[in-house]
């Protein structure tokens, strides 16, 4: 899967800042989320299908179950609010377990060797943040700031861009113009966030997403294995260190 980029020609030499996504982009966390929803759905004889699916990744937690029961027709027997409450408890025995996506260490490892800033802008909340990266603190320290769904100055979250231009502001120097920002991102909602944003973005969706989500993009991986930082001016990995975690 690979989609060459065509409107960001122009912004490949400008990229100095790097904004990363997280759940289903650098941790492997939303087959939990897959998990946990097919088994309430079960309950009431009810299928969870991807196109549900790609309409909730990437939101605030509150926003993404008002789309769960109410696009599944259950909000008659269970609110949003009680939905989270009952996910919650098995979210928070898998959370734990999280592992990286392929090509996540390395990626991360390879911008801040060469002096890249970057950052993550995550729709998750800071509970279920600390449980998600427990295993990973080391590489998420590498990281100028994290920004997550429950900070102060995201007022609505994705495809709003508000996270992404909260991030933006928080860089040294900041705030950073937008079009020297590459955000990377799995989610439909987040891509839109950061084109809102005025971002050029790189998707590296679920293969089981339909690939008309894919449009919006500039440039679309099935991996970060697969990604070229010399395709967007970035320093290549011939200039990474050879040992990485």
């Amino acid at each position: 899967m690979a989609n060459e980029e065509g409107s960001n020609d122009a912004r490949k030499g400008s990229i100095s800042h790097v904004i990363f996504d997280m759940d289903g982009l650098l941790l492997d966390t939303e087959k939990f989320y897959t998990e946990v929803q097919e088994i309430i759905l079960a309950r009431y004889n009810k299928t969870f299908d991807w196109s549900l699916k790609a309409k909730m990744m990437g939101k605030k937690a509150i926003e993404a179950a008002r789309v769960f029961v109410e696009e599944t027709g259950i909000s008659d027997s269970l609110t949003a609010e009680d939905f989270l409450v009952e996910r919650e408890e098995m979210l928070q025995k898998m959370f734990p377990t999280s592992d990286l996506m392929p090509g996540a260490s390395r990626l991360i490892h390879h911008l801040h060797e060469n002096g890249i800033p970057i950052c993550v802008a995550t729709g998750t909340h800071t509970r279920h943040f600390d449980l998600k990266t427990q295993r990973h603190s080391k590489l998420f320290s590498l990281m100028h700031h994290i920004v997550r769904g429950d900070d102060p100055e995201v007022k609505q979250g994705k495809p709003s861009p508000d996270i992404f231009l909260a991030a933006a502001n928080r860089f040294e120097g900041g705030p950073v113009d937008p079009q020297r920002i590459l955000v990377f991102e799995d989610a439909p909602s987040g891509v839109l966030a950061a084109k809102n944003a005025g971002m050029s973005v790189v998707m590296v969706p679920d293969e089981r997403l339909d690939s008309s989500y894919h449009e919006v993009a500039d440039q679309v991986l099935s991996s970060l294995l697969d990604f070229n930082p010399a395709d967007w001016g970035l320093p290549p990995f011939e200039n990474a260190p050879t040992k990485v975690e």
